[in-house]
């Protein structure tokens, strides 16, 4: 009987969400994408929009190695250390990428989701393939904590950019013709005013 037995269910329901906010990714960026951008938004999209669609992958991947029949578990535990060291190099290069970019300032919110709570996660990831031959049971405890976290991050993120698209960049436009709008109103009050008092004298 193997470690992983008995935790089927759970990773059908982790990653099969994981795999429904992946496709949503791609459903949001299509509706996204007639909003007019700047060449220096492409960089605020890596920092902050792609990150979401690699945790979501990374918990899709994880459900679907542990989910397969091994007959141990040392060899989905090198998978899955592997897996935790590159996501901790990835949190480095999306701290670096969120420094770079312009488009946005980061609050302290955005750097503990997007940076902070990932690294943690994947660092955990990373730690526990090391004592999941000596102490299996917490080791596959502490990859589904890992596998809800970056679930619940990347949904997190999501919402935030969503929100921050919607609420704020759609109503940039909007606001710059309504200045534009007023200002022309007043330059046509000025006129008039101008064109009055001349008539008078």
């Amino acid at each position: 009987m193997s470690a992983l037995d008995g935790w089927g269910n759970f990773y059908v329901i982790v990653g099969s969400s994981a795999g429904a906010l992946i496709g949503l990714q791609f459903v949001v960026m299509t509706l996204l994408a007639d909003m007019p951008l700047a060449p220096k938004d492409a960089q605020a999209g890596e920092a902050f929009g792609t990150p979401n669609v690699v945790h979501f992958g990374v918990v899709l991947l994880l459900s679907a190695v542990l989910s397969a029949p091994w007959h141990g578990i040392t060899i989905a535990a090198v998978f899955w250390g592997m897996l935790g060291a590159g996501g901790v190099v990835y949190a480095a290069v999306v701290a670096r990428r969120m420094r770079k970019q312009t488009t946005y300032q980061a609050v302290l919110e955005d750097w503990a989701f997007h940076v902070v709570l990932p690294l943690i996660a994947y660092a955990v990831l990373a730690a526990s393939a090391f004592i999941a031959y000596l102490h299996a049971r917490p080791a596959l405890f502490a990859v589904g904590a890992v596998a809800l976290l970056l679930l619940f991050i990347g949904i997190h993120n999501a919402w935030d950019t969503v929100t921050y698209h919607v609420f704020v960049r759609k109503r940039r436009p909007r606001d710059s013709e309504r200045h534009h709008e007023a200002g022309r109103t007043s330059a046509l009050n000025n006129r008039s005013a101008a064109s009055g008092r001349t008539t008078d004298t």
